[in-house]
């Protein structure tokens, strides 16, 4: 319920100024002990609750909103454990500044730019994009503070993420030992989320930059133990979802002996096939994840260690002004027995 009672109401009841009344809520260190007492007395008597938020934003042109932009339905941030995490993190470090959250999907490139735009809120953070995402040239006419996680790096933003580039070298490299017909499921190639297999795609193509990157990896990593990328299959999926991964991998499995998954949900629907076709994890063939998810340990799951939530604090404290920047966020590979 709106407040029926004014400030300058409660002023009269107090015997103080209408200032007065503004300082005891909003900058109560400007008034004395027994005006701030004498004003929230009043307050009280009255069932006045304190200036109304909205109109104290339009005085400061600050909305106390920051804007978090998914390249998802918005389901997503409920359903997907990374971005519950990558969330939580956001949502701590805006305890500290009593700052809102404003989801805003973007899973329709390029037909929800408007709305982003528009959106009342001090600063953007974005979960990874596509590099030709006009989303990003919106955000940044804004004028207001932009991080992205995982990329694309746009100019006027700021990134937040880890070298996926190496962490994929180095998870492949365990994967890949004693291989001799690797495969990948991959994320998707760009907004057109096609599925599909192709053997030995250049990472070049990727627009979705954490493709490209872990795909370069890959690559690395695949012709270091002297095979061929252009004979490894490489499975893409529309998003990064178990059912997914289990309809990837049964066009490829059988066929690997080393499966190298983008995600840990994408390595546990290959998991969930492997079963049905008594395929047995690391003999017939290893398998490696990524984010080390709560559900990796238990599944004996070799994978790739990082803290989403610590990413989504960083980018949402650069962006809420309590930092001035932000460093590369670490990895770590953790060794289980999915792999050899």
């Amino acid at each position: 319920m709106a407040n029926t009672v004014t400030m300058a109401e409660v002023a009269k009841a107090a015997g103080v100024s209408l200032m007065s009344v503004s300082y005891a809520f909003g900058q109560p260190d400007r008034v004395s002990d027994a005006t701030r007492l004498k004003v929230r007395e009043a307050a009280e008597r009255l069932g006045y609750t304190g200036p109304h938020r909205g109109a104290q934003s339009l005085r400061r042109g600050t909305t106390n909103n920051l804007g978090v932009v998914l390249t998802e339905k918005l389901s997503y941030a409920f359903d997907d454990a990374q971005a519950r995490q990558y969330l939580s993190g956001i949502a701590d470090a805006c305890l500290d500044t009593d700052t809102g959250l404003v989801l805003l999907p973007n899973a329709r490139i390029g037909r929800d730019v408007e709305r982003i735009r528009d959106a009342h809120v001090d600063g953007f953070v974005l979960w990874t994009t596509v590099s030709d995402d006009p989303v990003l040239d919106a955000v940044v006419g804004t004028g207001k503070p932009v991080c992205i996680q995982g990329g694309p790096r746009h100019p006027g933003t700021a990134f937040v993420g880890i070298d996926d580039v190496r962490a994929a070298i180095d998870i492949a490299t365990l994967g890949l030992v004693g291989s001799t017909r690797p495969a990948v499921l991959s994320f998707p190639m760009d907004h057109r989320r096609a599925a599909g297999v192709v053997h030995g795609p250049d990472p070049d193509d990727a627009t979705f930059p954490v493709t490209r990157h872990r795909l370069a990896g890959y690559r690395q990593a695949v012709t270091a133990a002297g095979l061929s990328w252009d004979e490894t299959p490489v499975a893409f999926v529309p998003s990064n979802i178990r059912d997914h991964g289990a309809a990837a991998a049964r066009n490829i499995l059988g066929a690997t002996d080393a499966l190298l998954a983008m995600s840990d949900e994408l390595a546990f629907g290959a998991s969930d096939v492997a079963a049905e076709m008594s395929l047995h994890i690391p003999d017939d063939f290893s398998l490696t994840g990524w984010d080390d998810s709560a559900a990796a340990a238990t599944a004996g799951l070799t994978t790739v260690a990082q803290s989403l939530y610590d990413q989504g604090r960083a980018a949402a404290r650069f962006v809420l002004g309590q930092s001035t920047t932000i460093d590369e966020a670490t990895f770590r590979v953790v060794v289980r027995s999915s792999t050899r």
